[in-house]
């Protein structure tokens, strides 16, 4: 990981990169402000500068933005300034969630890039990153106003079956990770949860099957009548054998055992890469039960136990982790959480903002990306 400060915009980024050989190079791009006294205009602004900058930098001129999520302290004031900026940025998929950075600022941003990738975008809000053979669809943001959480992710998902038809592709097949993001997660949570098992049922998700990496997190929209929004990845151009799923069972167990319908983890491999996606990950025990109640410090290190045991499994070490994202339900507990962060996992690229947990007894969550060379007969990526 690079740190690139810009002291006098107030603006830090951290550039996370794996590159290959030959082909494609992948960054990551963590930004947040530093300086929480400036007005929420000044840090849009000055987070818009030190992004340009860094894009016009030697090594990463040539990288295409394929996906980006701001979290924001307060969207239904803060969306549109976001938008405005992004009608000047080449399109692409974009996810923008209320859940404020726990710096004290008001905005953070992270930004997938990769190189060689050529881009289309289709009207159903998909973006089509093509390289070697593989199309990769990112989408962003998808949302409705049906009338309760149950009914709001049971049309998400159903729209996103019939996208992914249109691009000769199927849920079960293709769909490698999702994000649902749900207002009052705590009361909203249980409608998310019944729509996406009756919607998997039809696409053959079962747990005789396997589930999609998944987080589902407190996360708000601007329009308060919007309970749910959804960001997705899917691959195509997959042969048998490139997805595989992370149980951890010495740590972990299987989540629909508690009435959830999730993996704990995926991976994609490629003939020179590895794409580990962890979901988001909490401090729980290989029967489901919550471990150390009200401790966020004794929480955090089991979480990040669990998270290092799905990693091994993929052949990776937290030092691979190109992003990561901590969701905290109390604000308070930042100062302890980012201390242990910062001594036990420094270099660990991440953002930590405020999000509650779908289980109220969850103080703290993970969920992150990282990546491994590998040698397969794969094509490359």
């Amino acid at each position: 990981m690079t740190v690139k400060t810009y002291d006098s915009l107030s603006i830090q980024i951290q550039l996370s990169r794996f590159a290959a050989k030959h082909g494609v190079t992948e960054y990551h791009v963590m930004a947040t402000v530093t300086n929480p006294e400036l007005s929420f205009n000044q840090q849009v602004e000055n987070l818009r500068k030190a992004y340009s900058a860094l894009m016009e930098e030697e090594e990463t001129r040539l990288a295409i933005p394929v996906f980006r999520r701001y979290f924001l302290s307060d969207a239904a004031n803060q969306a549109d300034a976001v938008m405005e900026w992004e009608c000047e940025n080449a399109f692409c998929p974009l996810s923008i969630v209320q859940q404020a950075p726990l710096n004290g600022t008001k905005i953070a941003m992270w930004t997938y890039l990769q190189t060689s990738m050529q881009v289309q975008t289709y009207g159903s809000g998909l973006l089509e990153a093509r390289h070697n053979g593989y199309r990769h669809l990112w989408g962003g943001g998808a949302c409705n106003k049906a009338a309760n959480p149950e009914y709001q992710t049971r049309l998400l998902l159903n729209e996103y079956v019939m996208q992914l038809m249109n691009q000769r592709c199927t849920l079960a097949a293709n769909c490698v990770r999702t994000w649902f993001f749900v207002r009052d997660v705590d009361v909203n949570y249980a409608g998310v949860v019944k729509a996406r098992k009756e919607v998997f049922v039809t696409q053959n998700l079962t747990e005789k099957t396997h589930y999609i990496a998944s987080t589902g997190i407190e996360g708000r929209h601007a329009d308060p009548s919007i309970l749910v929004q959804m960001d997705t990845y899917a691959v195509d151009g997959l042969e048998p054998g490139q997805l595989q799923y992370l149980y951890a069972p010495t740590h972990l167990n299987p989540t629909y055992e508690y009435g959830v319908t999730f993996e704990r983890g995926t991976t994609v491999t490629y003939g020179d890469r590895k794409h580990v996606f962890i979901s988001g990950t909490a401090s729980i025990d290989n029967h489901g039960e919550i471990l150390h109640p009200g401790n966020v410090l004794k929480q955090a290190e089991r979480m990040m136990e669990n998270i290092t045991a799905l990693l091994a499994e993929a052949g990776a070490t937290p030092a691979d982790i190109l992003q990561a994202i901590t969701y905290l339900r109390d604000p308070a507990d930042y100062a302890v959480v980012k201390r242990y962060l910062d001594i036990a996992y420094p270099d660990m690229p991440r953002l930590i903002v405020l999000a509650p947990v779908c289980r109220p007894g969850w103080l703290i969550e993970t969920e992150c990306i990282a990546v491994v060379p590998a040698k397969s007969t794969f094509k490359p990526l």
